[in-house]
């Protein structure tokens, strides 16, 4: 205890921070999601206990779930090429076989995109992909369409760009936290490996991808959490609607208009809900990865 003290003392900013930023607002939220509170013009609304009142609110509403479903379509659509471009880029990088040159290089350059923050890359996008944007144009130029494609008025094509924009985001971050788990791996495995036989897909599979499992589950578990407070880029590339149709709204959009309505005990009820969705989840990510470890 006299040595571990002086290790209490090290980390306690970071738990001084953590119980200030986010174990306090948890308990706030969960505190004013049993009040109804609210502002009706200027005047204040409560707070006046409702129990579970505003649970069963949410819950009896149909539009919660449209909301949930189409944060989950976008993110398997973001998440899946993410993981598989991440997975083939790090196994590519990590190759001794292959002598890659300007690897750091490559390395820095994929990186990049994760450094953009999310406004700028979704107000470029916009322009892009406008009515009278550059692609629109140039895919006039080349004989593809004969008038200019309403990207942002179809409903999967403005879930592919969201999608995409995660992806394009993430997908460098990814990529390195692979990357550093496979430079990790003993090479006289795969040496081994070669001398008997084994082919390069044999050595990944057999070899690579159960080595890293850890990673890939902490990437799993953080693009999960990633993908349920998914905001920033579809709030501004719909400019807040979460059109065509709501099918790009968020459950964090929803939960941010019920806030800028002043609606703290909705808001503090959506908040609780969605933190024991991210809980389960992850929950269930961790089940899945003990029993399919247990039966190697």
């Amino acid at each position: 205890m006299k040595k571990g003290k002086w290790g209490i003392l090290f980390i306690s900013p970071y738990i001084i921070v953590y119980l200030v930023f986010t174990a306090l607002p948890i308990v706030i939220s969960l505190y004013r999601s049993f009040f109804v509170n609210y502002w009706k013009g200027l005047i204040e609304v409560g707070p006046i206990f409702s129990g579970l009142e505003n649970y069963v609110a949410l819950l009896s509403d149909s539009s919660i779930y449209t909301y949930l479903s189409n944060t989950a379509i976008m993110w398997l659509l973001g998440f899946v090429p993410q993981i598989v471009l991440s997975i083939a880029l790090a196994a590519w990088f990590s190759d001794h076989r292959l002598g890659l040159k300007g690897i750091r290089f490559f390395k820095t350059v994929i990186y990049f995109p994760n450094l953009i923050i999310a406004a700028s890359f979704a107000s470029l996008f916009f322009s892009f992909f406008a009515d009278g944007g550059p692609v629109n144009a140039f895919l006039m130029d080349i004989g593809l369409i004969d008038k200019p494609f309403m990207f942002f008025s179809n409903t999967w094509s403005t879930r592919g760009l969201v999608a995409f924009m995660n992806c394009t985001m993430w997908f460098g971050n990814t990529t390195l936290l692979l990357l550093a788990g496979m430079l990790g791996i003993d090479p006289s495995l795969r040496e081994a490996a070669e001398v008997d036989g084994a082919t390069s897909w044999q050595i990944f599979t057999r070899i690579t991808l159960p080595l890293i499992r850890p990673i890939l589950l902490y990437v799993m578990i953080t693009s999960l959490i990633g993908g349920i407070q998914m905001f920033d880029v579809p709030q501004i590339l719909t400019k807040g609607t979460g059109d065509p149709n709501r099918s790009t709204m968020t459950i964090l959009m929803y939960l941010n208009k019920h806030m800028f309505s002043k609606n703290y005990g909705i808001s503090g009820a959506l908040s609780t809900l969605l933190f024991l969705v991210t809980a389960i989840l992850s929950l269930v990510v961790f089940w899945v990865n003990y029993r399919t470890e247990g039966r190697r």
